[in-house]
């Protein structure tokens, strides 16, 4: 997969194309996907994804604070996962905001020459979301492409969407959210230093240093998988504000105990996988009392992770 910044240096003979944000690649996105590449393969021709960055609705000002639920190369890496030949990752400011639909239109075409064009059944794009997808049907005959359009993917009755992915991580229902991601909700982050309370309770932690717009679930413990250098280590995480030592308002962080590991990543990169939410963050009376909870909770992500790697 080759992923690409903007427009600027990319000249394409003949393409299948998809426009959209793509935050997170849940299972709608990958239905898309999938219609993609299978089209484009068979006819021996590359599956091209146009995505933008930052999200529009954060440019705009209709969003603000812990939004995104990848960054563009967790996504990038997700799409080629699925298949994709070509990640355009756009620019998208005040600017771009302003194009039209047939401007932005012609350029992909100039650029790419798509000949199949694949949007979700809500895709809208240019100045004021005018190009929706009766807009693009009409667009089609001058600028020479066929336009499909994927319906609604439902999951228990619900249209699968980032915005209600969202708002199950914003309640702290992981596993929800995982199905409807189609794949557990994951966190990259470089390892920096904390102030060392873990190790001295004789639990250490690595501390994630995640971007301030990435959505990260409800404050509380969780049961996760963490990766590093290819390996998988059982973790258990607590995101939130450490009641029991903070007396003034901090910013939520991230702190995996990684279980059954003593190697220093400081300055490294973890991805952690979420899969089930343990309990809430509270304070406690105490250290021990904190330090015996917390041995509980690793007693119950070892049951946990046992019955989940014997699933996979």
């Amino acid at each position: 997969m080759q992923h690409f910044r903007s427009l600027e240096n990319i000249n394409v003979a003949d393409s299948w194309l998809s426009i959209g944000t793509f935050d997170g690649v849940h299972c709608g996105h990958q239905e898309i996907i999938h219609q993609l590449t299978q089209g484009a393969h068979e006819n021996q021709k590359p599956a091209i994804v146009v995505t933008f960055f930052p999200h529009p609705a954060m440019v705009l000002g209709k969003k603000e604070g812990r939004f995104y639920l990848s960054t563009p190369e967790e996504r990038a890496e997700d799409l080629g996962n699925l298949g994709v030949d070509i990640v355009i990752t756009h620019p998208f400011d005040e600017k771009v905001a302003l194009y039209t639909a047939e401007e932005f239109i012609s350029r992909l075409k100039e650029k790419l020459n798509f000949s199949e064009l694949i949007v979700g059944y809500d895709f809208a794009l240019g100045k004021n979301r005018e190009g929706n997808v009766t807009r693009l049907q009409g667009l089609s005959v001058k600028y020479r492409y066929h336009l499909k359009i994927i319906p609604a993917f439902n999951v228990d009755g619900e249209i699968v969407s980032s915005s209600l992915i969202r708002k199950l991580l914003a309640e702290g229902n992981i596993e929800k959210a995982n199905q409807l991601l189609g794949k557990p909700f994951k966190l990259k982050g470089k390892v920096v230093s904390g102030d060392g309370r873990g190790r001295s309770l004789g639990i250490p932690t690595a501390n994630l240093e995640v971007l301030a717009e990435r959505v990260v679930p409800l404050g509380g413990v969780y049961i996760c998988e963490a990766k590093i250098h290819n390996r998988i280590i059982d973790a258990i995480v607590n995101v939130g504000i450490r009641p029991t030592f903070e007396e003034k308002p901090v910013a939520p962080r991230v702190e995996a105990h990684l279980l059954d590991f003593a190697d220093d990543v400081y300055g490294e990169y973890l991805t952690l996988e979420f899969l089930h939410r343990i309990r809430e963050e509270r304070k406690f009376p105490s250290k021990d009392a904190l330090v015996a909870q917390i041995e509980l909770d690793i007693q119950l992500a070892r049951q946990y992770l046992n019955k989940y790697s014997q699933s996979k």
